[in-house]
């Protein structure tokens, strides 16, 4: 991420994102923003479903949204809740986030203001990626 203003707005966008949740069951609003290389905003929120297994995250969304538009070089992601505690991507959205965009910055908010950045990698120490696909 270039700047603080391209954090915020990257924030807002999530935030934003945030509000189109489909969270009848847990009532437990999540959105993403993803900034690809050349500066686009591609946003995702959560859709639950009755059948729990099959609700997306936000995060999942967006990059699901990024790669079935042709995007493949991001940047950064944000990720925006309303809880007291900045809240983390979950592990199968780390496996993701890994996957498809590599050691990028998280940027975690809420919507009282605190804001925290860190690299993918120290959420997701020791991945697993295609590299271990490989025959010896």
């Amino acid at each position: 991420m270039s700047s603080e203003t391209a954090k915020a707005k990257l924030i807002s966008a999530a935030g934003e994102a945030r509000e189109k949740a489909h969270v009848p069951f847990s009532k437990f609003k999540v959105g993403a923003a993803l900034e690809t290389s050349s500066g686009e905003i591609i946003t995702g929120c959560n859709i639950e479903n009755a059948s729990y297994g099959l609700t997306l995250c936000a995060e999942r969304v967006a990059i699901f949204k990024a790669i079935s538009e042709g995007k493949r070089d991001f940047a950064a992601i944000a990720v925006v809740v309303d809880t007291d505690e900045l809240t983390p991507p979950c592990g199968a959205c780390r496996q993701i986030i890994w996957e498809f965009c590599g050691d990028i910055p998280i940027t975690m908010a809420n919507l009282k203001g605190r804001v925290e950045t860190i690299r993918m990698s120290e959420l997701l120490p020791r991945a697993f990626d295609a590299g271990f696909l490989t025959s010896t």
